[in-house]
């Protein structure tokens, strides 16, 4: 039912006709909502009153704002970033969180140079190692000289208003011999700094060996991976260590991105009602022109695999903020800031989606953005729509550095 908050007043905008879901308060029903100073000001049934600005959304779902909570987008600054406000705010991400692109040594640079100019929310957890995720195609903790909890655990400090945990990616690539002893440094950061450690699971590090150093509120990334050491066995089943680390407060998170997300890894899991606290997209400068897009495609790919479409806006909003520790957002209380996405969701057609081992699942429903309302301010995506172009082909280029594709980039080593 809707909340009593059915007012007279004066409205900066005021939004009619949607469908308004907000799992924050057990809200599914056709009201309006009313914003006011940026702020949510009213949430009722035909709400009266003057409003500069007016917008029907009939047949649209209307939810809290979306959360993102694995990106990267230190854009100019790591061979992953992406430059991803625009995309944000057309897509219904009104805050998204950096998954450990920035360490202790950049986050002062990331704060002034993607935090301050964003339209979009931008968090972070920080890399337990230094360096951050500057350079992809060598492990950031293989020498482990640069994983320094302390000075993490200061640099969370110093700048706690955008840092939510810390980072630590548990690959065999990223550690090289050090086993889980990253993993071990990254909680005695998150232990000084009363914060959750995002942890990346992926082949060459055994799960049982990661999920037992990890904590309730602790979250694990790339939760339906199939690279290897991930949460389902090779039987179909799920690790026991998976039950036994969600059943101590453990989260599991989607973290899509360019190699951690299977189509059969994800029913195996589902079909034993392992199903993902969070979504997430792990985009960055590898998958954002495909298979990732954005967080509402990989909701599609959720919602298309049996899931609920009100667990799916749960995982992308009140969830990721609970998870975060920023409880505050993913929501239309009133008073909350007023961030708002406003969706069609396409029913009986035959949408095509992608994993990220080639495989194409036909669906029948996508999740398709229409309008974003970040702090007040309304965005649509076709006035994005050259700022993410841009977004793409700066992407691209650094694709290009990465894998050292010179000739896209117009460039051949001399010869001879």
């Amino acid at each position: 039912m809707a909340p009593d908050h059915t007012v007279s007043g004066k409205f900066d905008l005021l939004l009619t006709g949607a469908t308004v879901l907000d799992p924050s308060q057990d809200l599914h029903d056709l009201v309006d909502v009313g914003v006011a100073g940026g702020r949510i000001a009213a949430v009722g049934h035909d709400l009266q009153g003057e409003a500069r600005q007016q917008i029907d959304l009939s047949g649209c779902l209307l939810t809290p704002g979306w959360i993102d909570i694995h990106a990267h987008v230190y854009a100019g600054a790591t061979t992953w970033g992406v430059s991803a406000d625009a995309l944000c705010l057309a897509t219904g991400v009104t805050t998204i969180v950096d998954a450990g692109s920035p360490g202790w040594a950049s986050l002062p640079g990331f704060v002034d140079y993607i935090v301050a100019p964003s339209r979009t929310r931008v968090l972070t957890f920080v890399h337990v190692s230094g360096l951050g995720l500057i350079y992809g195609p060598i492990g950031e903790c293989e020498d482990i000289r640069y994983v320094d909890p302390e000075r993490t655990a200061a640099a969370i400090e110093q700048w706690r208003e955008v840092c939510v945990g810390v980072k630590v990616r548990q690959g065999g690539h990223q550690v090289g011999d050090h086993g889980i002893e990253p993993l071990r440094r990254a909680m005695q950061a998150g232990r000084y700094t009363n914060t959750p450690v995002m942890v990346h699971i992926a082949v060459g590090v055994p799960l049982d060996d990661v999920l037992g150093e990890m904590r309730a509120g602790d979250i694990v990334t790339h939760c339906y991976q199939g690279t290897g050491d991930g949460i389902v066995a090779t039987d179909g089943n799920v690790e026991p260590a998976a039950r036994q680390a969600r059943a101590k407060g453990v989260l599991f998170d989607v973290g899509h991105g360019g190699g951690s997300f299977r189509f059969d890894v994800a029913r195996a899991a589902l079909s034993h009602d392992f199903v993902a606290d969070v979504i997430s997209t792990d985009i960055h400068a590898h998958n954002i022109d495909g298979p990732v897009f954005s967080l509402a495609e990989t909701a599609s790919k959720l919602l298309n695999l049996g899931v609920s479409l009100e667990q799916v806006v749960r995982q992308c909003t009140t969830a990721p903020a609970q998870a975060i520790g920023r409880p505050e957002l993913g929501t239309l209380k009133v008073g909350a800031v007023a961030d708002l996405a406003a969706f069609h969701v396409r029913e009986g057609g035959q949408f095509e989606f992608r994993d990220v081992a080639g495989e194409v699942m036909v669906g029948e429903r996508r999740i398709e953005p229409h309008l974003t309302v970040r702090d007040g301010t309304v965005y649509r995506p076709r006035e994005l729509a050259a700022e993410c172009e841009e977004a793409i082909a700066r992407a691209r280029q650094m694709r290009a550095f990465t894998g050292r594709d010179f000739a896209t980039l117009g460039w051949a080593p001399p010869t001879g």
